[in-house]
C-alpha cells in the first residue's frame, strides 16, 4: 500500500472540496504515464527475484522514459539501500522502495501556487503571472486553463495576449477569454511589453485579481529573443513596482515546458531561469505520449539548491479542468499503478 504518502489534501490543493475529483484525476494521470507505468509493472509484477539484471532492466526503463542518467542513477543508490536496509528480496517489493525513493526527490517540488499573503505581506492586486517557454510547449492554452482554475477560487481574471507575433496565439487566447467569460487586453501588432503594460495598469483600473500574461514562444539559444523577453519583464515591474506591501511584478514567472521534450526541458529551464528567474513550472501533454520520467531529472538537477524551481502545474489533455497542481503523491501513485491511499 502507498499508505506512507497520505496527505492533508488542503496542503496542496486550494480547492474546498478536492475529494470528488481525485479518482478521476489519478485515473487521467495513470492514462497520460501509461507509456512509462507498463513498463514498470511489468518488471515489478514478474515474479522474479532482486538481482543485478533486475536493476538493469530497471535502469533502462527509467533512463528511456527521460529520467536521465544522473537522476537514474541516484534512484537506483537509493534503491540499493532500502533493498539492504528492509532485506527485500523479490522484485515486487521494490515497487514500494521505488515509491519511496521517487517521493524523497519529487516531494520538494510540490509546492502550489498560493497568490494570498506571500511572505508574510499583502497579495499584490493585480497578481501578475507571467508565462514564457518555446514555441508549441503550450503557453496559451496552459493560460485559458489557469484562467479557470483562479475562477475556481474566487478570483477575477484578466489575459494579457503579449505573444504580438503570432496571430494565431492572439485569437486562441481570445476565445480562452470568451469561454472563461474574462477580458483580453490584445493588439493586432506593436511591442509585447507594451501590451502587458496596459494590461496591468486596466488591471489596476478594473481592481483584477489576477493578470496572466502570455510571451512569444523562443528558443532558449535565441539571444536577441531572450534580451527582449528580459525587457517585458522589467516592463511589467515598472507597471507595477514594488511597495512597502508587495513586491514588483511580476510576481510569479512560470516556465511551461512539454512533457513530450524529454532532457531537452532540463536546458529549457536553466536557460530561461538565467534570463528571468523561473518561479515555477507548468509541465504540459502528460496525455499518453509523454513518459512522465523528466521530472525526476529537473527534481535532481536542482536537488541540492536550497529552493528548488516547484513544478506548479501538470496537464493531462485539453479540457479546461486538465491543468491541476503537482501533488507528488499522486504523480508517484499513477507512474506506478498503486493504490490511491
Amino acid at each position: 500500500m502507498f499508505s506512507f504518502l497520505k496527505k492533508n489534501p488542503a496542503e496542496n490543493s486550494p480547492s474546498p472540496n478536492p475529494a470528488p475529483q481525485k479518482t478521476s484525476w489519478i485515473s487521467r494521470l495513470r492514462s497520460g504515464l501509461s507509456r512509462t507505468s507498463g513498463q514498470l509493472s511489468a518488471l515489478f509484477g514478474s515474479g522474479g527475484q532482486i538481482n543485478d539484471d533486475l536493476y538493469d532492466e530497471l535502469e533502462t526503463i527509467l533512463i528511456t522514459a527521460d529520467v536521465g542518467m544522473d537522476a537514474t542513477l541516484f534512484l537506483l543508490a537509493e534503491l540499493r539501500h532500502h533493498v539492504k536496509t528492509q532485506r527485500l528480496t523479490e522484485a515486487g517489493q521494490l515497487k514500494q522502495a521505488l515509491a519511496q525513493s521517487l517521493l524523497k526527490l519529487l516531494r520538494p517540488l510540490a509546492q502550489p501556487l498560493l497568490i494570498d499573503n506571500q511572505d508574510g505581506r499583502a497579495a499584490p492586486r493585480p497578481y501578475v503571472i507571467m508565462l514564457a517557454g518555446v514555441n508549441g510547449a503550450g503557453k496559451t492554452t496552459s493560460i485559458g486553463k489557469l484562467a479557470k482554475y483562479f475562477q475556481g477560487q474566487g478570483k477575477s481574471v484578466l489575459l494579457a495576449a503579449g505573444d504580438t507575433f503570432r496571430a494565431a496565439a492572439r485569437e486562441q487566447l481570445m476565445e480562452w477569454g470568451a469561454r472563461n467569460n474574462v477580458t483580453v487586453i490584445a493588439q493586432q501588432s506593436g511591442d509585447p511589453a507594451a501590451v502587458i503594460y496596459d494590461a496591468v495598469q486596466a488591471a489596476q483600473a478594473r481592481k483584477i485579481d489576477v493578470v496572466l500574461a502570455d510571451t512569444a514562444g523562443r528558443l532558449s539559444t535565441q539571444a536577441h529573443l531572450m534580451e527582449e523577453i528580459k525587457k517585458v519583464k522589467r516592463v511589467i515591474g515598472k507597471a507595477l513596482p514594488e511597495t512597502a506591501t508587495s513586491r514588483a511584478a511580476p510576481h510569479e514567472v512560470l516556465l511551461v515546458l512539454d512533457a513530450n521534450t524529454g532532457q531537452n526541458a532540463l536546458s529549457q529551464v536553466k536557460a530561461f531561469d538565467s534570463a528571468l528567474g523561473i518561479t515555477g513550472l507548468v509541465l504540459t501533454k502528460l496525455d499518453g505520449t509523454a513518459k512522465g520520467g523528466v521530472i525526476a531529472a529537473i527534481a535532481h538537477s536542482y536537488r541540492d539548491r536550497a529552493h528548488p524551481i516547484p513544478i506548479r502545474f501538470i496537464g493531462v489533455g485539453e479540457g479546461l479542468d486538465d491543468l491541476r497542481p503537482f501533488v507528488a503523491e499522486d504523480f508517484i501513485t499513477a507512474l506506478l499503478g498503486l493504490e490511491e491511499a
